[in-house]
Formats: structure tokens, C-alpha cells, sequence
């Protein structure tokens, strides 16, 4: 079993037209199709938005019915199905039902006949989040074919500020991150990376990274500390509630021009103080970009072993504050420095301090 990477994420969304309008308009993602009755998939509306290797699904039940439906009035908007692109479909499922996944839907092919064939299948994975096990075959520019009708680029500016999904952050109950994390590693065989105990302002959390051999999937899985009081991770799990995912990172080769992009387009992230910056080059050394421009944009900098790594995180785009977006640029780093994590943390609570 091959896991390539991931393949697309799905969000579950009370409204697919308008959630598809803001991260066209504002994140420069193009919708490339659609999908619903008028393609055989009853009680929903989907788009497909792409840009690069980055693919979003937004989906609508059309009724009460409808897991999308149910979903959002549990959750809210949120990432529901994480698609892991796989070498074969059908060895991949019954080789992590062995392991001890559970099953969700079995192997099923779409095909147009003709150059492109799809298998996919699904397991269950975290909280309510399911995996959607994708083997492809032939032309790209077909998603789901007889399902998704594949159409024009169109919705958003033609730019290509983001080539992948780097990681995805994920919140789970305290008490449950040990076992998450081990589900990974002995059913997906995604080993441990990187791992890190944050304290904020008397608040606790614990993280462990998985990645999977190919380093292109990557879970962030962040639980927080009872014995701490309560803080933001605890305010996910609740407006969330349960386990989700916290944001999704979307990775860019040029950090300064794409927040600067979005900024103009009305993207808010959030704030930065300007004690950050002060000792920014002793912690991580010499950074390329000039500090002020890092710090006129609020841009975060950390680094490992291999290099350095620029983020920075967007404000939530929904009502319950739960998921939001990172923008990620990687200078050699290939994993995660000890410094961002408490950086966003300590953002994130000004956020909701701000809210309250």
C-alpha cells in the first residue's frame, strides 16, 4: 500500500455556492465543477474549486436528511472528508481493515469510458471525519468522472499562489491524542515526526505530528491539557464539538506575495506583535526576507534541522470560530520548529480576546 498524498479535502458547508465565492475571490481558487442530481448525486450540491495539486470539494445537502446537512448542524462548516490519493484502491481498503480500520463505503469504480478511471473507497478516520481512498488513472483534469461534471475555470483570479496542501491541524479531546496519533502509525503507517508540549499563559496543549512515508500527508494532531485551565483548543472542541480540524495549510513558494495578495483582497490573519521581531534573527538565523517586510505582513518564521519555515494564520472565516487557513512557505524546513506553535497560540487567544 502507497498513500502519494493527499488528493483533496472535502468540506461540508451550509451554503457550497457562497463558501465557493469567498475562497475564489479571495484566495484565488478556481471552481472546475459541479455535481448533484443533474449528475446522479442525490440531495447535494458540490463544487470543485483547484489550483495546482490543491483540491477543495464544498458540499450542501439539499435535505435535513443528508450527511452534509447533518454535519453542519452538528459541526458547523468544516472539513469532513479527507481524500488520500493511494496505488491501488482496493488493496489499500483491505489492507487497513486488517489493521483495524473501519469500514465506511467499499471499492467502487467511475469511469468515462475512455481515458480516465477513478476507484474510490472510504474508512473511517478521525471524530467525524472519514478518508476517502483515491486511485487514478489517465487525464487529471477529470475529478469523479460521471459524477462531477467538469467545467471552465472559473470564480476567481487566474494566479497560482498555492501548489498543495502541506499539512492539516487537527483537535482531539483531551485523552485521545496518543491513541490518534498510534491509530496512524499502525493502521495508515504514518510514524511520528515531531512532538511538542505548548504552555500559554496557564493554558496546556500537547501535539504529535504523523507524516506519512511519501511526506506528502501530514497531520498536525493537537489535544488539550486538563490539568491546565481551559483554553482555545478546548473552545474548538466545543464549538466544533468534538474532534476536526483546525485549519488547513496551503503551501506557497513565495509567502510575502501571496499574503500580501490576500491582504488586498480582504483576507484577515492574525496579528503579530512587534516584540516577535526583535530577536527573530538570533532564534532562527539569518532570514532572506527582510524583517520588515515579515513584520509589516505579521509573517511568522521558525525553523529545524533542514532550514527555515514561513506561516501565517488567517482568522476564522466562520461563526463558531473553528476552521481557518495557514499559508505555508518552506526554505529546507521539512518538518516543524518549537516557536510557531506557542506564536499562533498566543495569536489565537488575542483573536478571541478581541471577540469576546
Amino acid at each position: 500500500m502507497e498513500i502519494y498524498g493527499i488528493d483533496h479535502v472535502e468540506l461540508y458547508v451550509g451554503d457550497a455556492k457562497q463558501a465557493a465565492f469567498y475562497l475564489a475571490h479571495a484566495f484565488g481558487l478556481q471552481v472546475h465543477g459541479h455535481a448533484g442530481p443533474e449528475s446522479g448525486l442525490a440531495g447535494q450540491r458540490s463544487l470543485l474549486l483547484r489550483e495546482d495539486a490543491v483540491q477543495i470539494v464544498l458540499t450542501s445537502g439539499l435535505d435535513a436528511e443528508h450527511p452534509a446537512a447533518r454535519y453542519v448542524q452538528r459541526h458547523g462548516d468544516g472539513v469532513a472528508v479527507v481524500g488520500l490519493e493511494v496505488d491501488n484502491t482496493a488493496v489499500a481498503y483491505t489492507e487497513l481493515l486488517s489493521r483495524g480500520a473501519q469500514s465506511i463505503t467499499e471499492p467502487a469504480t467511475y469511469t468515462d469510458e475512455a481515458e480516465t478511471t477513478v476507484v474510490i473507497a472510504e474508512v473511517a478516520g478521525f471524530g467525524d471525519v472519514i478518508h476517502r481512498l483515491v486511485e487514478r488513472h489517465g487525464p487529471r483534469r477529470e475529478f469523479l468522472p460521471g459524477a462531477f461534471v467538469i467545467t471552465e475555470p472559473a470564480g476567481g483570479p487566474d494566479e497560482k499562489l498555492f501548489s498543495e496542501i502541506d499539512h492539516l491541524a487537527i483537535c482531539v479531546p483531551s485523552g485521545e491524542l496518543e491513541p490518534t496519533a498510534r491509530f496512524y502509525s499502525d493502521v495508515f503507517g504514518f510514524p511520528r515526526i515531531f512532538e511538542e508540549y505548548i504552555e500559554v499563559a496557564g493554558q496546556g496543549m500537547d501535539s504529535k505530528v504523523v507524516q506519512s512515508p511519501s511526506k506528502h500527508v501530514t497531520f498536525t494532531l493537537i489535544e488539550p491539557d486538563p490539568s491546565r485551565r481551559p483554553g482555545q483548543i478546548d473552545d474548538f472542541l466545543t464549538w466544533h464539538a468534538g474532534a476536526g480540524v483546525q485549519h488547513i495549510a496551503l503551501r506557497t513558494s513565495n509567502i510575502v506575495e501571496a499574503v500580501s495578495t490576500l491582504t488586498d483582497r480582504g483576507v484577515n490573519f492574525l496579528g503579530t506583535p512587534a516584540a516577535y521581531y526583535q530577536a527573530l534573527s538570533d532564534r532562527v538565523g539569518e532570514v532572506e526576507t527582510p524583517i520588515e517586510d515579515l513584520q509589516d505582513l505579521g509573517i511568522l518564521v521558525d525553523r529545524d534541522h533542514w532550514g527555515q519555515l514561513l506561516q501565517i494564520f488567517t482568522e476564522s472565516m466562520h461563526v463558531r470560530r473553528t476552521l481557518f487557513l495557514e499559508i505555508i512557505e518552506r526554505r529546507g524546513a521539512m518538518t516543524f520548529g518549537s516557536g510557531n506553535i506557542k506564536a499562533l497560540y498566543e495569536a489565537k487567544e488575542r483573536e478571541l480576546a478581541h471577540d469576546a
